[in-house]
Parts: structure tokens; sequence; C-alpha cells
């Protein structure tokens, strides 16, 4: 028995196609061939910041144990499903599959897995060490989706992870309105949550995607069984043509890497960084609001987006002197705006007391007096007094604001964004799977 382990990356495009359906529609194959799945197929979602990625970013793995004799079948059979279901007439879809035997993952390949998630990798570094591994690869067009391809086989999830089941659409539904009923999915957040996750915001469905592609709706949650219960709990007002349980890295921070300082910051870097607010807040065009953090090394732009929501607000009330954390990608810097860190959430980890001067009152009347000049005290206009020897009435306001964890309403959230249901939870890889996980 060979334990063969198959990465797929990029598949689809703007215009439809999706690589988690053509990952599904390969489980129903290679099922059929009673080959043994060792794992879920591994849902990945790689650098959400990279300029040259489509949709999701996400790459997609399959373990399994197969006799010596179907080797050569499993991989025809990959690659035919491939040919047949990726968007390839888009120019920036550019498909790849890895094919990796053994039992162990090479620290080299796990390494280079983690960085496709917090930075950008090079086609060349990925052929590189797949050369190394001894990987085999099948690349298509410009050879880009091997990038995702090597770094699904080289996630291994083994600390903390997620689960998500996928519902997809028969084909004859693509592209219009999806029919769910609504008050069975809000039914189901109610008895799921929170190991269930953003599924609703405010009224809003989450679960249900909104683009041309096969997928129905998606319930992510921190179990297997858990996800397969919420499935049976909504009801779809349309057909569904299959169902997949994946194995995720969403819902876990994993794209983001603490920076100790600002001057390490780089375009498309995904940063966990600390700084002191140095500005007051601006609100641009559009809604979206700017502050600025510094350290002994710089300063940077973080952007809270119109988006967000409420979130802004935590923006708006920081002041100068606040020490914070920030998480979020890094845009470059453009003719338009400076190097800026989208932010993804904030942690205030230090207010500053907020003081406000009046003033002082007439000793004599009472009411509020006026500066005489510079340097030369107060007088009162009612009555005429006028005092040198007294200064500014101080005063520290309570801040509306909290020392504590801020995060975007979940309808903002990344895939990856670890969100309020997660915080401080991790998730062990177990040693079963969960059955049924996957129809057909």
């Amino acid at each position: 028995m060979t334990l063969l382990h198959i990465g797929i990356d990029d598949t689809d495009s703007p215009s439809g196609g999706c690589t988690t359906y053509l990952c599904a529609r390969l489980v129903e194959s290679l099922s059929a061939l009673n080959v043994n799945f060792v794992d879920y197929p591994l849902l990945i979602r790689l650098n959400p910041n990279v300029p040259f990625r489509t949709r999701g970013n996400a790459a997609l793995c399959l373990r399994v144990k197969i006799d010596d004799d179907f080797e050569n079948r499993v991989k025809q059979i990959v690659l035919e499903e491939i040919e047949r279901g990726a968007d390839l007439s888009f120019k920036n879809t550019n498909s790849g599959v890895a094919f990796y035997e053994g039992e162990a993952i090479p620290d080299m390949l796990e390494k280079f897995s983690k960085k496709a998630m917090q930075n950008i990798v090079i086609i060349n570094e990925a052929l590189k060490i797949a050369e190394t591994v001894g990987a085999e690869i099948c690349t298509f067009k410009n050879a880009r989706g091997v990038i995702g391809a090597l770094a699904a086989v080289g996630t291994l999830l083994e600390n903390d992870h997620t689960y998500e089941l996928t519902t997809y659409r028969t084909p004859e539904n693509y592209g219009k309105p999806r029919k769910l009923d609504i008050d069975s999915v809000r039914n189901m957040d109610s008895a799921t949550s929170p190991n269930t996750f953003c599924n609703i915001d405010d009224g809003r469905i989450l679960i249900t995607p909104h683009g041309p592609d096969p997928i129905l709706y998606g319930i992510r949650g921190d179990t297997a069984e858990v996800v397969y219960a919420a499935h049976n709990m909504v009801t779809s007002l349309e057909p569904i043509e299959r169902w997949v349980i994946f194995r995720s890295n969403q819902g876990t921070d994993m794209h983001l890497r603490f920076l100790p300082s600002i001057s390490q910051v780089r375009p498309y870097l995904s940063v966990i960084l600390n700084g002191e607010v140095s500005n007051r807040s601006k609100t641009i065009s559009g809604g979206h609001v700017i502050m600025q953090i510094k350290d002994h090394t710089g300063n940077i732009d973080c952007a809270a987006y119109e988006p967000t929501g409420a979130f802004r607000e935590v923006i708006k009330n920081l002041i100068p002197g606040d020490l914070v954390r920030v998480y979020g990608g890094v845009r470059p810097a453009s003719s338009l705006h400076p190097l800026t860190i989208n932010l993804e959430k904030i942690e205030i980890l230090k207010l500053a007391p907020l003081i406000v001067k009046f003033n002082p009152k007439c000793t004599k009347c009472g009411k509020r007096m006026t500066s005489a000049g510079k340097n030369k005290g107060f007088k009162c206009k009612k009555c005429g007094l006028k005092l040198t020897e007294i200064e500014k009435s101080t005063f520290e306001i309570s801040r509306n604001i909290a020392e504590k964890l801020y995060l975007p309403p979940a309808r903002a959230h990344r895939h990856l964004t670890r969100p309020k249901e997660r915080i401080n939870k991790l998730t062990k890889k177990s040693e079963t799977m969960f059955a049924p996980w996957h129809n057909p």
C-alpha cells in the first residue's frame, strides 16, 4: 500500500468553477475505486493578500492509501478531472497538481506551506521544493497552481483546524439565486452556535456565497459531527447534487505572523504588530477610517474599511498614546496612499488618559473666564475680575472603549480570520474520521 498525497490548486475563475467542487467530484471517483481515505479532504486557504489569487485562494489536498497497482489510475483520474472541470480558458487560471508519496511530510515542505499562507512564493521556488522532496508535479499554462498544490500537501493542521460541510448545486441552477429556508438557517445557528460560526450576521445569511460557482452553502464549525448535524437542520429549496466535509485552516489566523517592528512590514504580508497610536483617525471618501501607529522604527497607516461597520467606531475613538496590537494584511504603497495595514482586528493593550482642560471659573461671580493673553492669566467678561496666578482646570474623561480585542462583524471577516467563537480555542486532530463525511 502507498500513501499518496494529492494537492490541487487554481482551477476556478471569477466567472465560475470551484476547486472544492472539483475535489468533491474526485472524492466520488476515488471512492468507486475503494481507496482508503486517511483524512478528510483538506481545504487550505493561502495568503489572502497575493495579487494574483482567484476568489478565496483555496488549495485542496486528498490523502489516500492505495494499492500500488492503482497508483497510475488514480493519477489519471485526477488529471482528467482537472482537464474537464478547471476553467483554463480564463487567463489567470493556471492549475497545478502535486503528487507526493510517503507516510511523513518533509519539514522543508511544511515550512514551504507556512510561507505560502503568510508570504509571497514564486513559481521557481515551488518547482525547486518539488524536485528536492521528490514530489511529482503536473502544471497547466504558467504553472502557478503548483504553489498552492504543494502547500496543501505540506499542511498537516495538527495543532488547530476547523471543518466545513459544503453542499453543491445541480448544474441547471448555476448563476441563479440560491434558495434556502431562511428560518431553518436561523434555527440551525441557534442550536449549534458557538460550535458553528459565521452563519448569520445581524440577520444576514452568511453560509451562501453570491457568485456563479457551484456551492449552495457551507457550514463551518469545530467538529465534523457538528457541521453534519447543522447541515441536517438546514432546509434547501433546491436540489443538492453532493456534499463533502472538509478539514480546514479557516478561522484559525494561520495567515498572520508577528513582526517585532514596523520596519519589517512588507507588502502582501499578513501581520500582527504592536504600536502606539500617533494621531487621531480620519474618515476618507467611502466611509473608510484611517489611523496611524508608530514604534521606534517608524510609523504606518492602518485602515478600517466601510464594510467593517461599527468596528470603525473603535478606531475613531483611539487617541495618541494608546498602545495597540493590530492584525491585518499589508497593502502596498501607491501614488494615492502609503503602505497600509488593512485591519482584520485590533487589540487595545493600554488606553492613554483622555485629559481635557477648561478655563477656570471666576472666583467672584462663578462665570467661566477667558484668556487675558499669552502669559497674562484670565479675565472675567461679566464682572471684570482679572487673575494672573491661576491655571486651567484639568479633567480626565472616561473612555468609551476598553482594553480588549475588537473584531469587525462576521460579514467582514476573511476566511482565515479567527472568529469570536474561536478565541482561545484550538482543535486537535482526531485519529478517527466521522462517517458519513461525503455524499455521494
